[in-house]
């Protein structure tokens, strides 16, 4: 059986299976950008195979492989150590992969694969140094309870991340989100946490970390989870998340097309903006579909990891309109207007496009 993702055919539509997987793994309202910290019912959850019965009693969590002494410890030593936190902002590496053309098959996220959380737990570079990497380490490889086969290959989930990447102050073994202890859809008991990469690194269900003297080579590294443009050609790993802006949409909504309705006269447009490589620093807003762009106001930046907050006003006069937002980070990195095609559907960060008819204002 092929590991490549599979290409719809022009004409296919979404299938039962893509149904399915939409069904299991629900995404974002977008109405819910208006919070700063997104609720932990609201905020987007993707999992691969089953959520897994964890017994809190008997888990353990192990710390081995290319190291001097190896750690074992229980959820309550693990819980007893120095406790930092951070607020995060996720997004699912798949997010847009249903607006791309042709379309792989996969789950069919739209926009909504995203959440900012505030996450606990224990820096994971202290506990990697009182293991001791021994010379020659290069790769960290993280493993979850969950366990299925995906494109024909049985497997626990597992992903590998550069020790250099693991030792950052911010990498976290988390147990609590937004003050809560993990719910079992979020990873209880313990999860990975390493801000601004795409939603695939933040290992759940945590029960080994491996430190290894050559790099990883698993499944969800070399497989899954790459940008490749034709079936067999080069590609490249993905890594930390693209710069992205979404649009709280204004109005109300029609039921079934999601297309809005707003009065004609002032209106406060406002969403996030988010990037994983640096801080968003413009945020620019089209009321044409992208033919004509003005900048967008900025709160104050606020957690590095955390989505900025935008505001733009708009003097909405009735007629048909297609609104449209972009974000650029302090690294150079724009968001595109045209979709970044690959055939895994991976960082798709093409802009948000919301059709929206202005109607008269009432007399």
């Amino acid at each position: 059986m092929s590991t490549n993702a599979r290409i719809a055919d022009p004409d296919e539509v979404i299938s039962f299976e893509e149904l399915g997987l939409a069904a299991r793994n629900h995404g974002f309202p977008l109405e819910a950008l208006r919070y700063d910290v997104t609720p932990v019912g609201l905020h987007y959850l993707l999992t691969h195979y089953d959520i897994p019965a964890v017994d809190p009693g008997s888990w353990r969590l192990r710390i081995g492989g290319h190291v001097d002494s190896p750690v074992t410890l229980r959820l309550d030593e693990v819980r007893s150590l120095p406790r930092a936190t951070h607020t995060v902002t996720f997004e699912c590496a798949g997010n847009g992969r249903a607006r791309l053309s042709p379309r792989p098959i996969s789950q069919p996220w739209l926009d909504g694969a995203v959440g900012t959380a505030t996450w606990t737990g224990t820096p994971l570079a202290a506990l990697l140094r009182e293991a001791g990497p021994r010379a020659g380490a290069v790769d960290v490889a993280f493993t979850g309870a969950d366990h299925g086969t995906e494109r024909g290959v049985e497997q626990d989930y597992v992903r590998g991340l550069a020790l250099d990447d693991c030792l950052r102050d911010e990498v976290l073994l988390a147990y609590e989100i937004n003050g809560q202890p993990l719910p079992p859809q979020h990873g209880f008991p313990l999860r990975l946490v390493v801000p601004g990469w795409y939603g695939m690194t933040q290992v759940k269900w945590l029960t080994e970390v491996t430190v290894l003297d050559a790099p990883f080579t698993g499944f969800q590294n070399e497989i899954a989870y790459r940008y490749r443009e034709t079936e067999d050609g080069p590609s490249e790993p993905v890594t930390r998340i693209k710069p992205r802006a979404l649009m709280i949409p204004p109005g109300f909504p029609d039921f079934m097309t999601r297309d809005r309705i707003v009065d004609a006269g002032p209106v406060t447009l406002e969403g996030r903006a988010w990037s994983g490589w640096a801080p968003i620093a413009q945020v620019e807003v089209s009321v044409d579909g992208g033919e004509t762009w003005k900048a967008a106001d900025l709160d104050p930046l606020g957690e590095r990891w955390a989505w900025r907050r935008w505001t733009f006003g708009w003097d909405a006069e009735p007629g048909e309109y297609r609104l449209t937002v972009r974000a650029a980070d302090a690294a150079g990195n724009v968001q595109p207007v045209d979709q970044p095609w690959n055939r895994q559907g991976m960082g798709n960060n093409m802009v948000q496009q919301i059709p929206v008819t202005v109607r008269p204002a009432a007399s």
